[in-house]
């Protein structure tokens, strides 16, 4: 099967704005009112192909560069993010046994994936969250018991990934086994639908119960003692699928509020022009194209550096993260009223609220994000106190978007950075190289050079005896969007010649309003206020809303509207 294009999917779909559609938004929140699970979508999905895009070749997969991942994802995303457990939650069990797994076992695990079906991923219990090595469902003498929680697609999967516990104490002290769930009798496995959420209603998470459940000795994935190894250097790639999710949301918030503000006035002026919303408008949409440059840079990226993800997946996550909870809120104040209505228009027939519950569901569903920072927040100092360059030929394939990238290869990640983020080193170099041509976006440019120079003192510090305890996980929230804002720096330069967001090949405007944005947010002020000039931003995605084209760096147009 021929790789599939977000064009292609966007008509097959159908124009997400027709309540007739059954894979529109009037569908998506008629099943969110139901806590349905989108099984109809999901089907044709399925049938399209959309589910083989994140397997590699070699399983029968279409998997090309995950930048096309992102950008298909977020097309299918942008009408009900439900879709990613019904498609895209095997990933991370994916990832695991293409790191370790034996070649039967990644056979049997393809089949499954390329027939629709899943393979869940059971990681985390319900009495220790985030913090894994005290987890206790263990695999003895053959057998398995406990209790893993939240499992992604538990209810139907085929096969399950389960690490369970086999020393005690260390990474080490944990194993992983893949188990068929067909021959399994109740009494054994044990699924029962987990706790329900307040956003990504009627999607499959599940509580699974292992009772003396008997393990095959072939169901062992790799070497005893890895399995906890394997898990983390997976959530690096899971991530970028999350983030896929987000700006599918982020998305269809600001076309929302877009939609109404356009027609909107407020005494002769449509809201887009009067002072205050059009200002709201514009840090949104700052907070949108930034989300999308880091998004779609570290999308590349694993492809280039994938030793680096342990920091630049997590820190990439956050921004993400935070900027569409930023921009929904924003986009609500706009709305307003119909922002919070059930029936009517459809900013207000449910899909606003369905976006910001689905969107807080998203923010956690690979860690919280307390979690997300402190993964890297330890390897800070050797990341901001070295004096190591970077690679001009890695920074410039990662940031040309026309240069073709490398394959994938998972066994590259790492769990450490080991000092490398060619993001952030080649800041000061990229600065300088640019500095004349930088136009508006040059003060922030050159705020920014500044910032990640005082990263290592920042770091120093929060090592001090004495320091506030939180010092370290705020350098590395800090870090995060310095990390984005070099992003967006290195994607304008390396794409002088092109167009992106929409307007003309070298503007500089949609930079310095995306830099604006993530300075503001490294230094924890309102954007409305620090953020510098955000007008640009907003004329981009106007532009592009009205030519019917998704809010991204290489705008792919959307389904014909009805």
């Amino acid at each position: 099967m021929s790789a599939l294009t977000p064009e292609e999917l966007e008509e097959r779909l159908g124009d997400p704005a027709d309540d007739a559609n059954p894979h529109g938004f009037a569908a998506a929140v008629a099943r969110d009112e139901r806590d349905a699970f989108p099984d109809a979508l999901c089907a044709e999905l399925v049938r399209s192909g959309f589910h083989l895009n994140y397997l590699p070749v070699t399983w029968g997969g279409t998997l090309e560069s995950f930048d096309r991942s992102l950008t298909l994802v977020r097309t299918a995303a942008r009408r009900d993010v439900a879709i990613m457990p019904g498609t895209m939650f095997s990933i991370i069990a994916a990832t695991c046994l293409q790191l370790h797994g034996s070649p039967g076992q990644q056979r049997r695990a393809a089949e499954i994936l390329r027939a629709g079906g899943a393979v869940a991923f059971a990681l985390t219990e319900a009495a220790h969250g985030s913090d894994l090595l005290t987890n206790e469902v263990r695999l003895a003498d053959g057998v398995l018991s406990g209790e893993k929680w939240m499992v992604g697609l538990g209810l139907r999967c085929d096969a399950v990934y389960v690490v369970a516990r086999t020393g005690e104490r260390g990474p080490g002290a944990f194993t992983a086994v893949l188990l068929e769930t067909a021959g399994l009798s109740a009494d054994r496995l044990e699924r029962v639908p987990a706790p329900r959420t307040g956003g990504m209603r009627g999607i499959d998470l599940a509580t699974l119960r292992f009772h003396d459940t008997p393990v095959p000795p072939d169901a062992l994935v790799g070497k005893g003692g890895e399995g906890l190894e394997a898990a983390v250097k997976a959530q690096q790639t899971v991530r970028l699928m999350s983030m896929a999710g987000s700006l599918g949301i982020a998305d269809t918030a600001v076309r929302l509020a877009l939609d109404f503000a356009t027609g909107r006035r407020v005494g002769r002026a449509v809201l887009t022009e009067a002072p205050h919303s059009r200002r709201e408008l514009g840090v949104a949409t700052a907070a949108l194209i930034a989300a999308d440059a880091v998004a779609l840079s570290a999308a590349r990226g694993v492809h280039v550096v994938p030793e680096a993800f342990s920091v630049w997946a997590p820190a990439a996550k956050h921004v993400v993260a935070e900027a569409c909870d930023d921009l929904i809120r924003r986009g609500a104040a706009v709305l307003a009223t119909r922002s919070v209505l059930r029936e009517g228009t459809p900013g207000g027939a449910g899909l606003f609220q369905k976006l910001r519950r689905d969107s807080d569901v998203v923010r956690v569903i690979d860690a919280s994000t307390l979690a997300n920072l402190a993964s890297y927040a330890g390897q800070l100092p050797t990341l901001t106190e070295g004096t190591r360059r970077p690679d001009p030929d890695a920074l410039c394939t990662v940031f040309t978007l026309d240069a073709p990238l490398p394959p994938y290869e998972p066994t590259r990640l790492d769990l450490f950075a080991r000092g490398t983020d060619p993001v952030l080193t080649g800041v000061r170099d990229a600065v300088d190289a640019v500095a004349g041509h930088l136009g508006v976006a040059r003060p922030a440019a050159l705020r920014l050079s500044a910032a990640v120079g005082a990263l290592g003192e920042l770091t120093r510090a929060a090592r001090e005896p004495g320091a506030d305890p939180n010092a370290l996980i705020d350098a590395a929230e800090r870090y995060a969007w310095l990390h984005a804002a070099a992003c967006c720096l290195h994607l304008w330069s390396a794409n002088r010649g092109r167009s992106l967001y929409g307007t003309e090949p070298g503007s500089t405007g949609w930079l310095g309003a995306a830099l604006g944005y993530l300075l503001a947010r490294a230094d924890g002020t309102d954007p409305r206020h620090h953020g510098g000039p955000v007008d640009s931003a907003l004329d981009a995605a106007l532009a592009l809303r009205d030519d019917n084209r998704l809010f991204t760096a290489l705008p792919v147009r959307l389904a014909t509207p009805r």
